[in-house]
Formats: C-alpha cells, structure tokens, sequence
C-alpha cells in the first residue's frame, strides 16, 4: 500500500466503479442544467442518457471549475491523515483549475510543511485524462514512489493522444464556438469535426470531414499514424462517448480489428456531464498512447 494519495479531477471521465476500485480520489468539477447548479460526480446525481436527453431537449448548461477553497479543503483532509498527495488536474489550455490547485497547494504548504502536494497539468482531458491516470495508478500500484511519479507523468503526459470527433454543430453553434451562420451549412452538409488535444492541452480542429462514416475511419487512422509500435501498439485503448454508443463502438471494432496486440478490449464509457456540458450529444473521443505531441 502507497503512503500517498493519488487523485484526479472529476474531468477525468473514469467510471466511479474504476475509481473506486482502484483507490483513486477526486475532486467533482460543477455544472448548471437549465437552473440548477450538480457536482460533476460521474453520473451519480443525473445519470448520463438523462443529462444528454435534457440536452437534445433544448436544456442551457453552464460549467464551473474547482476553485481555490474548495482544494484546500480537499487536500486538508488528507494532509491531516498524513498522507502526501499526487494530483492530476484537467489541462490547463481548457481550464484554469490547475491555478487554483496550485494555489491551494502554496497555502497548505506553510500549514503542513512536513507534508508533499503534486499538481500535475496532465495537457489532457475526458478519457485522455483517464488513461494517463489508470496509468499513474499502475505505477503507484507497483511501487513507484510519490516523486518519481511526478516526474514520470511530467515526462510522459505528452505521450497520450486524444482524438474526438462530433456528428453534430448544433452545440458548438449553442455554444458559440462557431458562427450559427457557419454551423448551419456545416450541418447541411454533414460535416463532422475531427479535433485533437495539442501539445499545450488545447481542443484544436485539425480537419472537416464530410460524413459519418469517414470520420470514424479518419480517427482510426490517426492511431494507426500516431500509437505506439503502429498496428503492433500494445498499450490500452479508451473511447468514451456522448450518448452515441452505437459510433463509438463502430471506432472500438476498427481498432479491435487493426490493433491485435492492443492491451484488453477496447474501454468504452461515456463523456462525463461537465465535458458533455460544453460538446453535446453526438461526440466521440479515442485516447491512446503514442509519439509525443508536438506543434
């Protein structure tokens, strides 16, 4: 058993059960649903297929970052169970939270100086964020030291690639992210965004591709390209999406098909409610390892 705490951001998207299971902590992001404020706690309060059906319903969500106090007071907890915690905070190129986290781990420093607080900019998010994460947690697991940790996630977090595509611009367009003019024909025309996590943890499009089908054969090839040994890649495999399983699954047996030595079966879960809140139903996101991201 570990003699530190290793813990992530609810933004992770890993499901409760493999937190859980695996002894991972985390701290819950918050999100509005028309005009209510919920944690960001995995599904537990609105399950998934319900926060998405208020959402193809016409619902307004609003999202909102782990502040400053909140992580003291979470860090506190096991700081005076004299732990030393680890932990991984959603990408910095999407949200400020890792300031926050920084900042409350300068304030307990002076409380508890006898104690170590990690904050990790993991340059990632969803499923991405998970995989680094359920890899954190493999080496904990074998022994790896608190501070070796930090340093292997500082040196690898760049290895992990995400890929997502959506099948529709109605959210974006809600979200006002493109123009209503410009999503408009987009979906006239059907084309679905590819869009990748870059090497400074921002959601950049990198194509506009006309077609369901096509999309999820431009992801496939983005593995194929991008992982690890290339088809003989032998890591895990994550997709997770947002109430369009049946997407994510065509993606899942390409890459069973293409990737004979990939580690297990492809993982599938869904985009949790916070992440969701910002991309809408209709997203899929694939997350391997891979060659290190650059510019």
């Amino acid at each position: 058993m570990s003699d530190y705490v290793l813990s992530c951001c609810s933004t992770a998207d890993l499901p409760i059960e493999v937190l859980q299971s695996r002894d991972i902590k985390y701290i819950c992001f918050h999100y509005q649903l028309n005009d209510t404020w919920y944690p960001d706690d995995m599904g537990q309060t609105i399950p998934y297929d319900k926060f998405y059906k208020a959402m193809a319903d016409g619902a307004m969500t609003k999202t909102s970052q782990v502040n400053t106090e909140e992580y003291v007071e979470y860090f506190e907890g096991f700081l005076k169970e004299g732990k030393d915690v680890i932990h991984a905070a959603l990408s910095s190129g999407i949200s400020g939270t890792v300031n926050s986290a920084n900042i409350a781990r300068e304030m307990l420093a002076e409380k508890y100086p006898d104690r170590k607080i990690y904050v990790v900019d993991t340059f990632a998010a969803s499923g991405g964020f998970g995989l680094l994460v359920d890899r954190m947690a493999d080496l904990r697991d074998e022994g790896m030291s608190i501070d070796d940790l930090y340093q292997w996630t500082i040196d690898h977090r760049l290895q992990l690639h995400h890929w997502f595509f959506s099948t529709t611009l109605t959210y974006f367009i809600r979200g006002g992210r493109i123009s209503r003019t410009a999503g408009t024909v987009g979906n006239l025309l059907n084309i679905c965004p590819l869009m990748n996590v870059d090497y400074q943890g921002k959601l950049i499009v990198r194509s506009k591709i006309r077609g369901k089908k096509k999309v999820i054969h431009a992801a496939y090839e983005k593995m194929v390209q991008h992982a690890q040994g290339g088809k003989e890649y032998s890591g895990k495999c994550f997709i997770t999406n947002a109430a369009c399983y049946e997407d994510a699954r065509e993606l899942a047996d390409l890459i069973e098909a293409g990737f004979p030595k990939l580690n297990g079966k492809v993982q599938i879960s869904s985009i949790g409610n916070l992440i969701g809140a910002h991309t809408g139903p209709g997203t899929v996101a694939l997350f391997f390892w891979g060659d290190e991201r650059k510019d």
